[in-house]
């Protein structure tokens, strides 16, 4: 209603070795359309002049501020202590990566669409990219989900991307209760959790300019056909199984207990189903799981039938 305070929203980044990339994203995270926002940044260890950068932003500007880390924690470990100490006085808490470009809008659009949903229910908005290069030369856009987000799907994949992702207070609550063992990554695990006990809601309006270069953690690729071989050679990847197996057990020991029944068998099927190349190829006709698009659907699938989850 018109004369209601602007909720505030907490914005953390993690940083690491990002002294190239920060000052462009720092801006356009300040840069905000939305009129109250705070940027709390924890640095994972750089030894590039990061810490140096961000303590001179955290002098000049009163909305930002900044922590170095005792130690390297990872992505996932990083972003898990920075949600430990969001404020009780935010509402909504979005992910940012340090090498992007946010549109001035982003959050606004998340804070009015997680706001429309029912008082209590964990939401979890997430959106589309722009993918650029190093320069910030558009190569691209991210691929609109095929199928919308469940929880059948964060079983298999990821379409949240983290930089992407903002949380409402319920979700936030739901997600710190208690962590997962790692290894995890931490925006597939908000997908899973948020899937399973609340509302994922999927922008496709890109929300910022996602950067490829060779730092990244991960990437979205420029072309249709570099994001399929990239997920089947993620889906040869031994580690890449050991994960989804991994976040799956731990959705399962730690939400169990919440989950309904229908979605519980869905992870206990999930996790039994490797067991035998004759159960395989049964789970990877009728298995309840799926990915977004179908050509990945349909490789993943006889990947599945060879090699397990």
């Amino acid at each position: 209603m018109k004369g209601d305070p602007v909720p505030l929203v907490e914005v953390v980044l993690s940083s690491y070795d990002g002294a190239a990339w920060l000052e462009a994203q720092i801006a356009s995270i300040l840069g905000q359309t939305h009129g109250n926002l705070r940027l709390s940044v924890r640095d994972d260890g750089s030894r590039d002049g990061t810490p140096e950068m961000l303590a001179a932003w955290a002098e000049r500007e009163e909305r930002l501020s900044f922590r170095q880390g005792s130690r390297n924690l990872g992505p996932a470990g990083s972003f898990f202590r920075l949600l430990d100490d969001v404020g009780s006085d935010a509402a909504f808490v979005a992910f940012a990566d340090q090498d992007d470009v946010w549109e001035a809008d982003k959050i606004a659009r998340a804070v009015a669409a997680l706001s429309a949903l029912p008082e209590g229910v964990p939401g979890l908005y997430c959106a589309r990219v722009v993918i650029v290069d190093e320069d910030l030369q558009r190569r691209g856009l991210s691929p609109l989900p095929g199928r919308g987000p469940s929880l059948a799907n964060a079983l298999v994949e990821n379409i949240a991307i983290g930089c992407t992702s903002v949380l409402n207070r319920a979700a936030l609550a739901l997600l710190r209760a208690e962590w997962p063992q790692p290894p995890v990554k931490h925006d597939w695990w908000c997908y899973q959790v948020v899937s399973a006990l609340g509302q994922v809601i999927y922008d496709a309006r890109p929300a910022l300019k996602y950067r490829q270069h060779g730092g990244n953690m991960t990437g979205a690729g420029y072309t249709p056909l570099d994001r399929f071989l990239g997920k089947v050679g993620r889906q040869l990847n031994g580690e890449q199984s050991a994960l989804r197996r991994h976040q799956a057990g731990e959705l399962l020991r730690l939400f169990g207990s919440r989950l309904s029944t229908r979605d519980r068998a869905l992870v206990a099927d999930f996790l039994d189903s490797e067991q035998g190349i004759a159960r395989r190829l049964r789970y990877a006709v009728s298995g309840g799981v799926h990915r977004q698009y179908w050509l990945d659907d349909l490789a993943c699938r006889l990947l599945y039938v060879l090699r397990g989850v």
